[in-house]
């Protein structure tokens, strides 16, 4: 093939070859002409047509190879550009602190809302001592700051850490918790810092989750600037807490140098907002995380996307006796969702309207206020106590905590709005660390199980303003339930068995489960009853050996898992595994 070079010179070439035969074609007679015609002919073709038309599509086609194969090599570019600034940002406690002047900061590793609740009263706590704190969920922060923590005059950690299952870290600590394994290199030698740990004595992991906190910060270099506090959950935990709380604050003044102000005022942590005029589109209704999530349903279901999962089967499986034991499928068709026998399923339950109605009735409140409560810290990452915008309906029937005893905390805050003066002092005393106090919280409040509507009704007297009641109420947590069912013989439904719990008080009342007489009444009858669901991951497991023999003993457990066991054990040996 010829080069542009070449093509140029050849076309040259014929051209003046056609300028001297037309010069000399007059000369000639026609038979000359003729032959001539023929010659012309013969050498004038070098590119034929075809020649050409190939060779532009040649050319066409490399041209357009180089374009393709440059074009997309920018598009990475600018994705790689714009990722880690916000990250960085966003994930630095210490420049927040900065920021809001605090010294102190709170980090707790949660998993049924108690550890958190306890972070939020210590970082409470510190002002009462001249100090600043803040609660932190270390899943949102980079621990990997902890060292620069002495950047910070007068600065202190707290970790309040609870041991879930088997000794194991809860969900939110467990990337904490590889960082304090994986880093021996690390100096927290700046680092002041105490912990409390909450646990269940009847558990053979006692704590654990605490106690390598404890050990692992000190192994690093950091300052321990008093004693690890054990919260047992099978005693009384509240009781554990205050106790160490009493003893620690006078420890941390002393350290610091610093005195109690001796205010001891009620400190809102958030401000009350009634929404008049705002569009009930964009008013949470009950969902976990994102708005109207529970209407178009997006997975990865989690404990902030949960599964509203369609009950298929609700019976009850014994025919003696009081007790109302039921066996609940949940239909997970479509959902991606995947378990294992001995996993746990997490479902959302919802209060009893009654309950709720009656608090709305003692309160003399219209429960469909819509409102927002909004952090009074404005540079905090917890902008609400639970989803605002919502009514108080919701925040009361999904959101809070209404049938559990209240703890200490919250009785000491509400004393304020008692106009009998012995109801106030009794209401400070229950709150208070002494001996008589303790005795009288226990017998009144937890051996009488009274919640906070029987609180009201038992203490007329009492009228707190409904915003801040639900401010200190605690957040209504997800059960967890082991799976009765083997995913193998059961892929696309996952089986609960669970017992009913309602049980009279010593004052009369009947108090009721909130989660077995929720699932209870989740009727199938023709309308669809579902369940917000999401699958907790467990190390309890069979064998990886089939052929190993199995002896199943459940105290504490009971037998759902053990359901799920037997049904894959039976499915193996069809396989002949």
């Amino acid at each position: 093939m010829l080069n542009g070079f070449q093509r140029d010179q050849s076309e040259s070439d014929t051209k003046k070859r056609g300028e001297v035969l037309s010069v000399n074609m007059g000369d000639m007679d026609p038979e000359t002409t003729t032959h001539t015609h023929h010659i012309v002919d013969e050498e004038e073709p070098l590119f034929s047509n075809l020649d050409l038309f190939l060779f532009s599509i040649i050319v066409g086609l490399v041209i357009y190879w180089f374009m393709s194969r440059k074009q997309p090599e920018p598009i990475p570019e600018f994705k790689k550009i714009d990722t880690p600034a916000p990250t960085t940002r966003e994930t630095s406690f210490i420049e927040k602190m900065k920021k809001t002047g605090k010294n102190i900061i709170v980090f707790y590793g949660s998993q049924t809302g108690t550890a958190e609740e306890f972070a939020s009263r210590l970082a409470k706590d510190a002002q009462r001592y001249g100090m600043k704190g803040m609660a932190a969920d270390p899943e949102e922060y980079s621990m990997g700051e902890l060292a620069r923590l002495a950047e910070i005059e007068n600065s202190l950690a707290i970790f309040c850490m609870a041991t879930y299952g088997e000794g194991d870290p809860t969900d939110n600590a467990q990337d904490f918790y590889d960082w304090l394994q994986e880093n021996d290199e690390e100096n927290l030698s700046g680092l002041n810092y105490t912990v409390f740990a909450l646990g269940n004595k009847t558990y053979e992991h006692y704590n654990a989750m605490g106690k390598y906190v404890d050990k692992r910060l000190e192994e690093l270099g950091a300052k321990r600037i008093f004693d690890l506090g054990l919260g047992d959950d099978d005693g009384n935990l509240e009781e554990d807490f205050i106790s160490w709380r009493e003893q620690f604050w006078p420890a941390v003044c002393e350290h610091f140098g610093v005195e109690a102000s001796g205010d001891e005022s009620s400190i809102r942590q958030y401000e009350l907002k009634v929404h008049t005029d705002i569009n009930m589109n964009k008013v949470y209704t009950g969902e976990i995380g994102r708005l109207k999530s529970f209407e178009v349903q997006k997975p990865p279901f989690d404990s902030k996307n949960p599964f509203l999962a369609p009950v298929t089967v609700n019976r009850k499986l014994n025919k003696a006796g009081d007790r109302h034991l039921m066996h609940l499928q949940l239909d997970i068709t479509g959902s991606k969702i995947r378990y294992e026998s001995g996993d746990h399923v997490a479902v959302f339950p919802t209060n009893d309207s009654e309950l709720v109605n009656r608090l709305g009735e003692v309160l003399g409140m219209d429960l469909d206020v819509v409102i927002s409560l909004n952090n009074l810290d404005e540079e905090s990452n917890k902008k609400h106590p639970f989803p605002c915008p919502t009514t108080y309906r919701t925040a009361l029937t999904h959101y809070l905590d209404i049938t559990n005893p209240p703890r200490t905390n919250v009785l000491y805050e509400l004393a304020q709005y008692a106009s009998d003066p012995k109801d106030q002092e009794n209401m400070r005393k229950m709150a208070s660390s002494s001996p008589e106090g303790k005795a009288l919280y226990q017998s009144w409040v937890l051996d009488s199980c009274r919640n906070i509507l029987a609180i009201l009704e038992d203490m007329p007297s009492l009228k707190p303003p409904i915003d801040h009641l639900c401010e200190l109420l605690p957040r209504l947590q997800a059960r967890y339930y082991s799976i009765a069912s083997s995913s193998k013989v059961h892929p696309n439904s996952i089986h609960i068995c669970a017992v009913v719990v309602e049980y009279e008080t010593k004052t009369g009342r009947v108090n009721k489960g909130v989660a077995t007489n929720w699932l209870k009444n989740k009727l199938v009858n023709g309308h669809k009853s579902t369940v917000p669901m999401y699958i907790r991951k467990s190390q309890f497991r069979l064998p990886f050996k089939a052929s190993n023999p199995v002896i199943m003993i459940g105290p504490g457990t009971g037998i759902a898992p053990f359901m799920g066991f037997i049904q894959e054990r039976g499915w193996l040996k069809q396989q002949g595994a």
